[in-house]
């Protein structure tokens, strides 16, 4: 099938498509990569009369420190992020989530912004922006607002972005000291949307206790979960008395994971607290190494 007709925009400034969006009113819609929306337009799951390409507004596709932060455009490709020196060292969980993405020629057009703003609960991006607390920037006409990752996700492809905003930029902090970090899923195959993952992070101080912990899920809910009454058992702790077995079914627990033909909820819990127990193993050797 092909899409249905649609008037076509290619503004090259940030000012340009928020002045399009304030414009054309709610039926329009933004493109970045476009791996999500274009499949859905062809074969007209989606239809809209305006499309507004981002592809040439230079302004999204930086990648900056900024005061103990890293800020990452939102049309910043998804195959930069893999190669990306500075992303490695300073969001190691944003670099290592990056390859579990589909398949090389998706991550060669799949943008930051826009696996964010499409809310997939199984992908990996939103529970990484989540689980480090990441700061979301959407602009209007009418201002920016800056929107914490813990409100941006609302349900199933469902953000906090108004018809009339823009996601722009997304500001990932740096963890500093002796952290470790690891992204693990698991999916049906090479590829697929994962049926469970976790981007777990911590961090140890000098007596070799665990002082921050992180867990993100995806494929456990609605949208990407943090799961707060396991990292509570976690901190403060001596890193040789974590039990992180027992922290991933705490994780586990907290989650409420979807069934459908591949996997019912009972599964996705099972093998969701296997999985968070596998990335804490994995972050807290590495911060024992650092």
């Amino acid at each position: 099938m092909k899409p249905a007709p649609f008037a076509y925009h290619a503004p090259e400034t940030v000012s340009d498509v928020v002045s399009l969006l304030r414009d054309l009113g709610e039926d329009t819609k933004v493109l970045a990569g476009g791996q999500s929306l274009v499949p859905m337009m062809a074969l007209r799951l989606a239809r809209f009369d305006h499309l507004i390409d981002l592809n040439r507004v230079g302004e999204l596709a930086s990648i900056e420190g900024q005061d103990g932060t890293l800020r990452v455009g939102a049309l910043v490709r998804q195959a930069q992020i893999e190669r990306d020196r500075t992303v490695a060292a300073e969001v190691p969980l944003l670099a290592r989530a990056t390859p579990l993405i589909g398949h090389f020629q998706i991550r060669n057009r799949g943008t930051v912004g826009g696996s964010l703003a499409h809310a997939d609960p199984a992908a990996e991006y939103p529970a990484v922006a989540l689980a480090l607390d990441a700061k979301l920037e959407l602009v209007s006409a009418a201002g920016t607002r800056v929107v914490p990752a813990s409100e941006f996700f609302v349900s199933t492809f469902m953000t906090a972005v108004e018809a009339d905003e823009v996601l722009t930029a997304i500001d990932f902090p740096v963890w500093a000291g002796r952290c470790g970090f690891a992204v693990e899923e698991v999916a049906r195959r090479l590829g697929d949307f994962a049926l469970t993952g976790a981007a777990c992070a911590v961090e140890l101080d000098d007596g070799n206790r665990i002082a921050r912990a992180a867990i993100g899920m995806f494929g456990m809910g609605s949208t990407p979960l943090r799961a707060p009454e396991a990292e509570a058992a976690l901190t403060g702790n001596p890193v040789t008395d974590a039990d992180v077995a027992e922290v991933g079914r705490t994780a586990a627990a907290e989650s409420e994971p979807p069934g459908d033909v591949h996997a019912s909820p009972a599964y996705r819990r099972a093998v969701g607290a296997v999985v968070v127990a596998r990335a804490l193993r994995a972050a807290i050797e590495e911060a024992r190494r650092a």
